[in-house]
């Protein structure tokens, strides 16, 4: 039973709970057939019942045509009831007090479930639900990593999220979903390749295990990072961000923006943002450059000092060498005219003592120029690494001392979006209230004109924008860090 219940009463789907939900959902020209007496009920295809604080799922029978059903925070403590709701594609049951997944057999058609943040131990129950492309259990109590297994028969299963289940602590445990689940695409809301790149790169630092690099392969797909622009750029890497590169793909093929562009004020707020975001791009990519020169410094810097070890160590063995050759030459020449005896005797027993302190004298220089090589190596891990993390805390915005961070670009995406808002709520009132001039508004595209007439339909579509081009930011941040710690 959820804590919440001491100060909340709890509540059950009734038709008119069902009836009001439906004329909140409906837009206005469909608000007064919604309260009509009779709702036809096989009309209905979402419905939306978060925040309610229902306790159990039921009389949802009549909305047999359901296709979208949100019944998020609510207390609701059993999977049951949806059994006739057989065209669902969309269920969000998350913020729940679920114990168990279940009453799903019916819902074939599912390709988006979100059991987030419920009491669920055990994945199970979800053999029927092959048409399943994202599901979403993060934050419950999933303590066995094997239970995963159990997801390969959803074979078009895309994204999944898992974080915040304490199996999520596992050493291995991207490592072992990824490899296990050859098909996913998103991992607890990252790209999986990139991200599990990084991860496996550490692993096999710690390990240097054959089998577990053999694995990483074959979990990865042995796919490779997709690379282009020129030699130098690939090595810095900071392709895609010269020029407006990144600003161009991220609004590649974005009609709602090319439409809303129409809007006034909408324009020149666009013709604005490429710049900033070119400039935040540009210094990135300048910064970028600058680390490469500061690598590669450091890369000659420690083949020049290998060289010179090695170059001293030869040089000096080449000395050892030949003043023995030259002793022993001498010493065979008096053992020869010795004869036998003990004089000859003498000089073979030195002979052997010269070899001796020979290897003494060559292991010595190998062991003085093996810790040499060790020190040099430890030094330019300790300069790599400090490089590196320069590198990768700058570009994620942990240090602010440089400007040039992929949290600003989210921050620009982030403060374009409000500001796009802004005027689109601002034009939105002025068509309600009739104040727009009438040549303006006789301009507006049809398109527009039905954009702007459903503020659900343009929010909407505004933040699918949005959230579409920080996923392509986090993509390019996520190849960068990938490509620093593989170098």
């Amino acid at each position: 039973m959820s804590q919440f219940f001491s100060n909340v009463e709890p509540n059950i789907i009734d038709d008119e709970l069902i009836q009001k939900a439906i004329e909140e959902k409906c837009p206005e020209d469909l608000g007064d057939l919604a309260r009509q007496e009779n709702t036809n009920f096989k009309v209905v295809t979402e419905l939306q019942l978060s925040f309610k604080s229902i306790l159990k799922i039921d009389n949802l029978w009549p909305l047999e045509n359901l296709t979208k059903l949100q019944l998020d925070n609510n207390f609701i403590e059993k999977i049951e009831g949806l059994e006739s709701l057989i065209h669902l594609v969309w269920l969000d049951l998350s913020f729940n007090n679920i114990e168990v997944i279940e009453g799903l057999d019916t819902l074939a058609k599912l390709q988006d479930l979100s059991l987030y943040s419920n009491r669920i131990s055990k994945i199970e129950h979800m053999d029927t639900l092959q048409e399943l492309q994202i599901f979403s259990i993060g934050r419950n109590n999933l303590t066995i990593l094997e239970d995963v297994v159990y997801l390969r028969r959803l074979k078009h299963l895309r994204t999944l999220n898992l974080s915040g289940n304490p199996l999520c602590s596992e050493e291995h445990y991207r490592l072992f979903v990824v490899a296990h689940l050859p098909n996913l695409v998103y991992l607890d809301f990252k790209l999986v390749r990139c991200s599990t790149v990084r991860f496996l790169h550490s692993l096999i630092g710690k390990s240097g295990s054959s089998i577990l690099q053999s694995f990483c392969f074959v979990a990865l797909g042995a796919g490779s990072l997709q690379k282009s622009g020129s030699q130098k750029h690939t090595t810095a890497f900071v392709e895609h961000l010269n020029g407006s590169v990144l600003f161009d793909s991220l609004y590649a093929e974005d009609r709602e923006v090319a439409e809303l562009a129409l809007v006034p004020g909408v324009e020149d707020l666009m013709q604005a943002y490429p710049s900033w975001f070119v400039s935040v791009s540009e210094n990135l990519y300048n910064y970028g450059l600058e680390e490469y020169e500061k690598r590669e410094a450091e890369v000659s810097k420690f083949y020049k000092r290998f060289h010179e070890i090695l170059a001293a160590n030869q040089q000096e063995s080449k000395r050892i060498i030949s003043d023995f050759e030259s002793c022993n030459q001498r010493r065979l020449d008096e053992l020869y005219q010795a004869g036998s005896g003990d004089a000859a005797e003498s000089k073979r027993a030195q002979g052997k003592e010269d070899i001796h302190q020979l290897w003494d004298a060559l292991m010595t220089l190998e062991v003085l120029v093996s810790n040499d090589l060790e020190e040099l190596l430890q030094d330019f891990k300790r300069s790599v690494d400090v490089i590196a993390s320069t590198f990768t805390e700058t570009i994620q915005g942990i240090y602010p001392f440089h400007s040039v961070t992929f949290n600003q670009c989210r921050d620009l995406e982030n403060e374009l979006r409000e500001k796009l808002m802004e005027i689109i709520n601002a034009t939105m009132e002025k068509l309600e209230e009739e104040e727009f001039e009438v040549d303006v508004e006789d301009n507006l595209p049809d398109e527009v004109r039905q954009l702007l007439t459903d503020k659900n339909t343009i929010v909407n579509a505004i933040s699918m924008s949005h959230c579409i081009r920080l996923r392509k930011i986090d993509k390019r941040e996520s190849d960068m860090l990938c490509n620093i710690y593989k170098w």
